[in-house]
Order: C-alpha cells, then structure tokens, then sequence
C-alpha cells in the first residue's frame, strides 16, 4: 500500500493535483487545513510524504514555508511545477445566465477578475478552499451559484465546467516540493538539483563570495530566497536551489562554500521536476 502523502488544502485541490503527477493516481492524500499541518504530518510520520506549495510564477515565494522547512529538519525528494488552469464550475445544467454568485478561495477570485468582472453582476463570496468551493455546490446542490477551482474538483463532485481558462495570466504555474523525513528520503539517481541552506557573516562581499564559488563549478542557480534569521535583527539566511549535471558538481561547490559560510545545510538532493 502507498504511504499517505499529506497535503494543504480540501480533496480535489491543486496540491491533490500535484500530488497525483508525482506519486500517480491510487496514492492516497491526506488534506489539511493549512502548511503547517503538512509539515507536522510528515515530521511526527503520520504521513510519509508532504506536498506544499512554495512558489507561484505571479505571486511570487510562499515565504512562511520556507521557515517552515527549515525548522522541521525535512528534506526535498522531488518537484513539481504545476500550470494553474481555473474554470467556472456549477451544478449540471446550470448557464451563465442562471448564476447569480460565484465562491473561491481569494486568490483565485483574484486571479479571474477580468472574466469574473466582465459577467454578472455576481456576488463574490471568498472561501478557504477551491475545492471546498465545489465541493459545497454538490452537497448542498445550490442552483445559482458557481465555484472557481480546477478540473479535478469538477470530476470529484460531478460538476459541469460553464466556462474554461478563465484565469486572467494563462502562463500561471506553481511549484510544488514534495518533502520527506531524512531517513524516507532515498538517494535517486543521477539527481541535477538540489536545494541548500546557509548564511553568512555580515561582512561585504560576503555573498558574492558564494556566489561565486557556485558559479565556478559551472552550476546554475535557479532560486536565491533570502529570509530574515531568527534573533539576528537585519541577518538573513538563504535557501538556493541549484542545477547541475554531474553530481561531482555539487559536492565540489559545497566544499567551496563552507569557508564562506557560517552555516551550511543540503535539504534535497533530487530531479529537476517537470512542468504539468
């Protein structure tokens, strides 16, 4: 039987999506109500896995889950960049005429406004969850009413799709990690990705020196986040993801890195993750 992977959000949501590309279809998720719950899960081994989002192509670093990882002691197995596709979705046989309403999580409401500004006038009613949204239509069968959510929210709870894409920004795509406690956390083979945590001193100069012996090593650097360290007012630690393709790579920028660095930690050696 497949270990239960714990996700952010309701059955059907965009995190049950990326869950199903990585792991396939049978895996079983275990929804919970905020990041912080997934991270738990996974730490205490109630779940073997965690998928969470960390970035969106718009909205930018999902900040707090970076914190979230770094003191969790998980490590990154894997990726997934998922294309954010949202529809308009309402009970069968309802029209676009007939909806009066429409229900979403906020940011999605926000992500749709043109469409949603150009029908109507409908009332806008923000909600936790995409698909708890559509969830809500089918067991309360509440004519009138739409939800803005994904397709796999429309085949959970029979719901018909009254308009597709309605997402203003079409190039709309979010990365998922998929995390795992150390001793769950399988070496792959032939990785060309990882993703590290350190920081330095205050010094100048202090950054480019890393930097640079990254570059040396002819890796590329995908993501650079900086995020404030706890007790140090105006210090930041960094989380960089960096893309090789030959692992030798990595451990030499590593060991180039130390020196220059107060604090050096790998949290996920794994493959690059594709686009979904």
């Amino acid at each position: 039987m497949l270990p239960a992977v714990a996700i952010q959000g309701f059955e059907g949501s965009f995190h049950q999506i990326a869950a199903r590309h990585y792991f396939g279809s049978a895996t079983p998720t275990t929804p919970c109500a905020t990041f912080g719950e997934v991270v738990k899960q996974v730490a205490t081994g109630t779940s073997g896995y965690g998928v969470l989002a960390i970035e969106n192509s718009i909205a930018g670093s999902i900040l707090p889950n970076y914190d979230l990882l770094r003191k969790a002691d998980l490590r990154v197995t894997g990726e997934v960049y998922l294309h954010i596709r949202q529809h308009l979705l309402a009970l069968p046989g309802q029209r676009l005429a007939d909806i009066q309403e429409v229900h979403s999580h906020p940011m999605a409401l926000l992500q749709c406004a043109d469409f949603l500004n150009q029908h109507g006038p409908w009332r806008l009613v923000e909600t936790e969850d995409t698909a708890l949204s559509a969830q809500r239509i089918r067991q309360g069968r509440r004519t009138g009413t739409a939800a803005v959510a994904g397709t796999l929210a429309a085949d959970l709870f029979e719901l018909e799709i009254l308009a597709q894409d309605i997402h203003s920004e079409k190039q709309n795509y979010t990365r998922f990690l998929v995390v795992a406690r150390p001793e769950n956390a399988a070496a792959v083979a032939q990785p060309n990705k990882a993703s590290v945590y350190f920081h330095t001193t205050h010094a100048q100069g202090s950054l480019a020196q890393v930097l640079i012996r990254i570059a040396d090593q002819g890796i590329n650097l995908s993501k650079l986040q900086s995020c404030p360290l706890p007790g140090r007012t105006w210090h930041y630690y960094f989380h960089a993801d960096l893309e090789f393709e030959h692992l030798r790579q990595l451990h030499d920028a590593l060991r180039e890195m130390a020196p220059v660095t107060e604090s050096l930690q790998v949290l996920g050696i794994y493959h690059k993750g594709t686009t979904h």
